[in-house]
């Protein structure tokens, strides 16, 4: 099974999905976001800035200082937040075969055009959905075979309004 080299989208969805989903207007600090997404702290900051520098994010500072949701979670698509962490990086992790080798030069070609394409597919994948989709679970009633969301997810992981 493939496994992803990161999970920096993966943990900004869920940062942003929390702060979505905090009615009450107080901050969140960057040690409950990391409790929730079960990431190191400095991870979570390092998450934090790029969706602060994208307008999604604002800080307060203080005793009480932490993240709070600067846009409309509606308008938040979670293509949006794979740009913002995946950019032109490739998605098939191409590797860098000897430029002397001819499959090599082949192979890398072909995987480079067909990364692309993958991109696109998951972009716009991405796109049909928002932050507050997955707050609210629409992604897994749309897209998912019960039983796969179910049997495959922790319990933790349920789009549901931190408490």
């Amino acid at each position: 099974m493939v496994r992803p080299t990161n999970t920096r989208f993966a943990v900004a969805v869920h940062v942003l999905t929390y702060l979505a989903g905090i009615t009450d207007g107080r901050a969140v600090s960057s040690e409950e976001l990391s409790r929730s997404t079960n990431a190191n702290p400095v991870y979570v900051r390092r998450i934090l800035g790029p969706l602060r520098g994208a307008g999604l994010v604002d800080s307060r500072p203080g005793v009480n200082g932490g993240s709070v949701l600067a846009a409309d979670p509606a308008r938040i698509t979670l293509e949006q937040v794979w740009q913002l962490f995946q950019g032109d990086e490739p998605v098939l992790g191409l590797h860098g075969p000897d430029p002397s080798c001819a499959t090599g030069r082949g192979v890398r070609r072909t995987l480079t055009a067909l990364d692309r394409t993958v991109a696109d597919a998951v972009a716009t994948a991405l796109g049909r959905y928002t932050v507050r989709d997955v707050l609210d679970g629409v992604v897994e009633a749309e897209s998912l075979p019960p039983d796969t969301v179910e049997g495959t997810l922790p319990p933790d992981t349920v789009a549901e309004a931190p408490s």
